[in-house]
């Protein structure tokens, strides 16, 4: 299969852009605390770090984590010359009229992104649990490992991860070289064998599961995590709420009338929510999806803001607590939208 004059012009222009990330940064790690509002930044490049880094380290001393350098990254050697071979097949590809190299230009895009978002876990995870046990402040079972995507809370600070400007690019260029590739192929009229599909299905398949938004609720750190409506720690492992955004950003309280009225509020808009999720009365620090727990309500609930409210994983569950309380009120989770 013989690529058309457009196909291989628009490649090589995306290969050309891919040389851009030599000279602007590739990932970026955001902090925001109430000391911070204006928020701390660390830029990765192909080469090197920028960024408030010193103040980060300053910070990071204190629990113990380890200083960051550029030394820590040997990855830094290597990555201008995995770019430059990424840009050399594209333009061979161009050159050469070959929809093979467009094919192989593409899949390389896609072992790259999967490749470096292992590298980066496998630091953050290091980085996180190993910390000094000399350090001047130490929490019991408290790991701090950078989200690899997203937003993640850490103590009292809001952590996002995610591309900058070099990535963004060669993953538009990725984006764009896939539709060509398949352009090219339905154009030609000749049919793939199997193999060969289930080899390009391989490729796509770690870009959708990569950036596929992760609503899973991040477990609530209690006597730690702060009710993002009233501001309240949350101590109580039997009650609290959680609202996932469709970003992967936690949004943690410690009632479900503190959930009701930071909906209210509009801070997050609704349209934003990916999934909402309750704690679990009868299994203390558990989620359930807020429309499909069993709730129970009434003074001897006794929740925290005095929500009175308790959500249990079966009827059963409930029933029995409602014989030790002596009373309540069974709802579901459309009375709990109206009640509160």
């Amino acid at each position: 299969m013989t690529l058309s004059n457009t196909t291989r012009v628009l490649v090589a222009i995306g290969s050309l852009l891919i040389g851009v990330s030599f000279f602007v940064p590739l990932w970026q790690i955001l902090l925001w605390a109430p000391q911070y509002p204006e928020g701390l930044t660390m830029k990765i490049w192909y080469n090197k770090l920028s960024g408030e880094i010193e103040i980060i380290n300053g910070l990071n001393h204190y629990i113990g984590m380890k200083h960051i350098s550029v030394e820590m990254f040997p990855e830094f050697g290597y990555i201008g010359i995995l770019i430059g071979l990424l840009m050399a097949v594209g333009l061979a590809s161009a050159l050469f009229k070959s929809a093979r190299l467009l094919f192989l230009f593409t899949l390389m895009s896609y072992v790259y992104g999967v490749a470096a978002l292992w590298d980066f876990y496998r630091w953050g995870y290091d980085y996180g649990h190993n910390l000094d046990p000399n350090a001047a402040i130490k929490v019991p079972d408290m790991s701090y490992q950078p989200p690899l995507l997203g937003y993640k809370n850490l103590l009292n600070f809001t952590s996002y991860s995610g591309p900058d400007t070099g990535a963004w690019i060669i993953i538009v260029v990725c984006l764009m070289t896939t539709v060509l590739w398949w352009r090219e192929f339905f154009k030609s009229g000749k049919k793939i064998g199997l193999a060969f599909r289930k080899s390009a299905v391989a490729a796509l398949l770690p870009w959708m599961t990569l950036w596929s938004c992760n609503t899973e609720p991040d477990p609530i750190q209690f006597g730690k995590d702060e009710c993002a409506n009233c501001r309240m720690t949350l101590t109580d492992k039997r009650f609290g709420a959680e609202i996932m955004t469709k970003k992967g950003k936690s949004c943690k309280f410690d009632d479900l009338n503190c959930l009701a009225h930071f909906k209210k509020s509009g801070t997050v808009p609704v349209a934003e929510f990916a999934a909402e999720y309750v704690v679990c009365f009868d299994k203390p620090g558990t989620f359930l999806k807020v429309e499909e727990a069993f709730y129970l309500s009434g003074e001897q609930v006794r929740s925290p803001m005095r929500g009175d409210v308790a959500a249990f994983s079966s009827m059963d569950a409930l029933k029995k607590a409602k014989t030790d309380l002596g009373e309540g009120n069974e709802l579901v989770w459309e009375d709990i939208v109206k009640l509160f």
